[in-house]
């Protein structure tokens, strides 16, 4: 199995947090995972906050199979936000996450945000990964 993950569900694995062992069993099951290279950065940032040396994230980088879009996702974006605002980070996984779908074959979504996976729901994205 292959997912898309968000940086919340990284974040939750990588520093220990409220869901992180869940997702972590669920990560050990997937057969690759796939991410926006927004990921590096916003857990980069989110190490830095917490203290934590960068270093610590190469490993779990390293398993990521990055999405690059090689034209513009305006029309993901606009069928994401015509199912609900979303901020622009969480906006950029899910419109990568519809254009991967488009490439390879659609996936579910992990993320622990509650609205990302509303929004996600709303325009056909599965979000429910056991």
């Amino acid at each position: 199995m292959r997912a898309y993950v968000d940086t919340s569900a990284f974040v939750a694995v990588l520093f220990g947090e409220r869901g992180g062992a869940r997702l972590r069993r669920i990560f050990g099951r997937l057969d690759a995972i796939y991410s926006s290279n927004l990921l590096e950065a916003e857990l980069r940032a989110a190490a830095a906050r917490e203290g934590i040396d960068a270093a610590v994230l190469c490993p779990a980088l390293s398993t990521v199979r990055w999405v690059f879009p090689h034209r513009s996702l305006g029309e993901e974006c606009s069928r994401v936000l015509e199912a609900g605002y979303l901020r622009g980070a969480d906006l950029w996984h899910l419109a990568c996450a519809l254009y991967l779908g488009q490439l390879l074959e659609p996936m579910p979504l992990v993320t622990l945000d509650a609205r990302q996976q509303e929004v996600a729901a709303a325009v056909g994205l599965n979000t429910d990964v056991r």
